[in-house]
């Protein structure tokens, strides 16, 4: 065999056997020559009755111990491996969008663990959260170039995941450089910094939430609760809103809303205050202040396991804040990021806040990431974006 192998417990694999592309530590065999392998070595794995699952990564120090890349043992993973599910992943996209903006690969969902990239024209812009996949950093640049043509890729290597795999964190132009990117979403344009923004300067992940509530906004009022660079804020101030306010606590990521919104020519209807969000929202409701559409998409605030009650009460904090600003047959967007924020208890902490607010609501939308985020069918896990829209009374 070209590749190490590392074998399962006896017994263990039922997700695998069914289709799934992790193996966690505890289903792994760690032998000494196993717990002796580099983290983000490629290896053959393959269950304790000889049953083979693939070509994956192992890293000992991840609860995910094996993420499988390939279904064969011993697949050759260079850049004609990447090119393939780079050009297949752009075949889908080119099914989706008329023009190149885009969540281009994400991670296993497009059969590329450890990678997400973000495209914006001819700018690339590369996360990678795991030692495997910066092992492979060389071939998958060299394939992102063939396959796509981009005059520029960064490497945003800065995710806190990539402590866990014992990585370094690094941001760096492969190729190229620019200090802003811009990019045409629902009729509006905004402009983001890849390099020095959140993630990769842009959330894609919100695009079609973003014009469902622009189609709700004309002649009406809007508050944009952690609007980063105006995502939500310029598409209603787009679609006809009268009046758009942004909260963020980022002076570089305003700055960025204030200059979308000049060259949208809708920036004498939009104010973007740097501010805290909860500190804001309750000085607004102090000063008895209305909007028609509140949204609230806020960083997450369940970010491990161990912060899932805190996370929900303020889940619950800013849902009642928002509901008692919005106005009486107003319409209220609440979202959530965390992935380790279940759907179900997402929904029940929202609807305790809005019957805090004495608010009564009826839910209209229930929704998540774009079709350029595929899930894996087998981690629905993967499926992180939770976003509700209430027609409030």
């Amino acid at each position: 065999m070209k590749y190490p192998l590392v074998r399962l417990k006896p017994k263990e694999g039922r997700r695998l056997r069914a289709g799934a592309p992790w193996a966690f530590s505890n289903e792994v065999a760690m032998t000494p020559n196993t717990k002796a392998l580099a983290p983000g070595a490629l290896v053959n794995l393959a269950g304790e009755d000889g049953h083979e699952f693939g070509t994956g990564y192992f890293n000992p120090k991840s609860l995910i111990a094996v993420r499988l890349l390939a279904p064969a043992p011993d697949a050759e993973i260079d850049a004609d491996f990447f090119e393939a599910k780079i050009r297949r992943a752009l075949s889908i996209r080119a099914a989706l969008f008329d023009r190149p903006f885009y969540r281009l690969i994400h991670a296993e969902g497009d059969e590329l663990p450890g990678l997400a990239v973000d495209r914006f024209g001819d700018v690339l812009v590369a996360q990678i959260s795991t030692a495997g996949m910066e092992h492979l950093a060389a071939p998958m640049i060299a394939a992102l170039e063939r396959a796509t043509g981009a005059r520029h890729i960064l490497l945003r290597a800065d995710a806190p995941a990539r402590a866990l795999e014992g990585l370094e964190s690094y941001v760096r132009w492969a190729k190229g450089g620019v200090e802003r990117v811009t990019i045409e979403e629902n009729g509006a344009r905004y402009f983001a910094d890849p390099a020095g923004g959140q993630k990769t300067g842009w959330y894609y992940d919100q695009r079609d939430n973003r014009a469902f509530m622009a189609a709700l906004a004309k002649n009406r009022t809007v508050l944009d609760a952690y609007c980063y660079t105006g995502g939500f804020a310029l598409a209603a101030a787009a679609a006809g809103a009268v009046r758009v306010t942004g909260l963020d606590g980022s002076q570089g990521a305003l700055a960025l809303a204030q200059d979308a919104a000049q060259a949208d020519d809708v920036a004498s209807i939009c104010r973007f205050d740097r501010a805290d969000v909860f500190e804001r929202l309750e000085q607004l409701l102090s000063a008895g202040e209305k909007f028609d559409i509140v949204i609230a998409d806020p960083p997450p605030f369940v970010r491990a396991r161990k912060d899932l009650e805190s996370g929900a009460r303020a889940y619950r904090k800013l849902a009642r804040l928002a509901a008692s600003l919005t106005a009486p047959a107003g319409f209220l967007f609440l979202a959530s990021c965390s992935h380790n924020m279940p759907s179900d208890r997402f929904a029940a902490e929202c609807a305790i806040g809005i019957a805090r607010a004495g608010r009564s609501a009826r839910l209209i939308r229930q929704a998540g990431a774009g079709p350029d985020h595929p899930v894996h069918p087998m981690l629905p896990e993967t499926a992180y974006l939770k976003a509700l829209v209430y027609a409030l009374d």
